[in-house]
C-alpha cells in the first residue's frame, strides 16, 4: 500500500517540461494521473483477491451449467418440434442460448439477474470503510490529490471489472453455442446480445454504487455487507410478494369497472418498476426474446404476435426497452451522487 501511495504522490507532484508534442502530453498526464494510478491499484487489487475469485467461480459454474441445460433444451427442441412441431423454433436459434432451458437449471438470464448483483456487492462494500480503518485513507488524502478523484477510483476501477466479467461470460456463452449447436449469430442477434450485456453492466453497476453508498455511510465492513445483501434480497424475493398485497388491497370493490382496474394496473406497474430487478429483467427479456411486442400487462403476447405476424426488429426493441434502461441508468447516477456527497462532507481523520 505504501508503494502504491507513492506513486501517487509522485504522479501528482511530476512537474511537465512542456518540451513534449500536444498528443504526447495528453498520453503523459492521463498515464501518470493520480486518478489511474489509484485505479490500477484497485483493479489489481480485486484481480487478485480470493473474494472475487470465489465468487467468480460460483457464478461461472451457474452459467456453464445453465448453458449446459440450453444446448440440452435446444437440441431435444429442435429434433422433436422445430418450426412445425410443438419444439423449439430454428428462428432467432442463437438467442434461445440465453432464455431456453430443459427445467433442471434456469436459464442463463435468470442466473445473471440473482447472481451477478453479488458481484457489485462484494467488490464495494469495503471499498471506503476498509481504508478508513486501516489508516490509508487519511495518507492518501495527505497527498496532492483531488478528494472526489478517491471514490471515482473506486467506481471506475469496480465498473470495468465488472464489463470484464459479465462480457466474458456473455462471449462464453455465444462460444460454446457456436461450438455446440454449429449455428453463427446474425448480425442482429449479436447486436441484440451485446446490447443486453451493456445493460447488465450497468444493472450491476447500480448495485455496485449501493454498496459503495454503504461502505461510505458505515464504519464497519460487515455492517455494510450486511445491508447490500438485505437490499438485494428485498428486491429480488420479497418486493414483488409487496407488490402483490397491495395489489389485492387496493382492488376495485367492482371487478366490472375498467377504469378502475386500468388505474390500479398502472399503479401496481410504477412501484414493479422502482425495483431495479424487475427493470433489468423486461429490458434484458425483451432484446432476447424478439416475439415479446409489448410490455402492457392488458395486451397479451399471442394478441400482439396476431396484430402483425411477425417479430420485432432490433431498434424497435430497443426503443420498446428504452425507459427501462433509462431508468435503469437514472437510479446508479442517483446511488452514486448520494455516495458522492455524504463522502465529501465527511471528515478524515489520520488514527493515532
Amino acid at each position: 500500500m505504501s508503494e502504491w501511495i507513492g506513486k501517487i504522490g509522485q504522479a501528482a507532484r511530476r512537474p511537465f517540461t512542456g518540451r513534449a508534442s500536444e498528443s504526447e502530453r495528453d498520453r503523459t498526464e492521463r498515464v501518470l494521473s493520480p486518478f489511474w494510478v489509484m485505479v490500477q491499484k484497485e483493479f489489481g487489487d480485486h484481480i487478485r483477491s480470493w473474494r472475487f475469485i470465489i465468487l467468480l467461480a460460483i457464478v461461472t459454474l451457474a452459467c456453464i451449467g445453465s448453458i449446459y441445460t440450453a444446448i440440452t433444451a435446444l437440441k431435444s427442441g429442435v429434433q422433436t418440434g422445430g418450426d412445425n412441431g410443438d419444439g423449439i423454433s430454428t428462428e432467432f436459434l442463437f438467442l434461445q442460448m440465453f432464455t431456453v432451458s430443459d427445467g433442471t437449471l434456469p436459464n442463463f438470464l435468470t442466473f445473471i439477474s440473482f447472481l451477478a448483483p453479488l458481484i457489485g456487492i462484494a467488490i464495494g462494500f469495503d471499498a471506503v470503510n476498509s481504508e478508513r480503518n486501516k489508516g490509508t485513507l487519511s495518507r492518501i488524502m495527505s497527498q496532492p490529490v483531488y478528494r472526489d478523484d478517491f471514490l471515482n477510483a473506486k467506481f471506475v476501477a469496480g465498473l470495468l471489472l465488472i464489463a470484464v466479467v459479465i462480457f466474458s461470460l456473455g462471449f462464453l456463452v455465444m462460444g460454446m453455442g457456436l461450438f455446440t449447436i454449429g449455428y453463427p449469430p446474425t448480425p442482429e442477434e449479436f447486436g441484440r446480445v451485446l446490447v443486453t450485456l451493456v445493460i447488465t453492466t450497468v444493472y450491476v453497476g447500480l448495485w455496485l454504487n449501493l454498496s459503495l453508498l454503504f461502505s461510505v455511510r458505515f464504519k464497519q465492513a460487515a455492517t455494510s455487507a450486511l445491508c447490500g445483501i438485505a437490499l438485494w434480497i428485498f428486491f429480488l424475493v420479497f418486493y414483488s410478494m409487496i407488490v402483490n398485497l397491495i395489489g389485492q388491497a387496493t382492488a376495485p370493490a367492482d371487478p366490472n369497472d375498467a377504469a378502475a382496474i386500468l388505474r390500479q394496473q398502472d399503479w401496481l406497474q410504477l412501484l414493479s418498476r422502482l425495483s431495479p430487478a424487475y427493470l433489468f429483467q423486461e429490458a434484458s427479456s425483451t432484446l432476447l426474446l424478439p416475439d415479446v411486442r409489448t410490455l402492457n400487462p392488458f395486451i397479451t403476447q399471442d394478441q400482439a404476435y396476431l396484430a402483425i405476424n411477425a417479430p420485432l426488429p432490433f431498434g424497435q426493441s430497443l426503443l420498446l426497452v428504452w425507459p427501462q434502461v433509462v431508468a435503469l441508468v437514472a437510479e446508479t447516477a442517483l446511488s452514486f451522487a448520494a455516495s458522492y456527497v455524504l463522502f465529501m462532507r465527511q471528515e478524515i481523520r489520520s488514527r493515532s
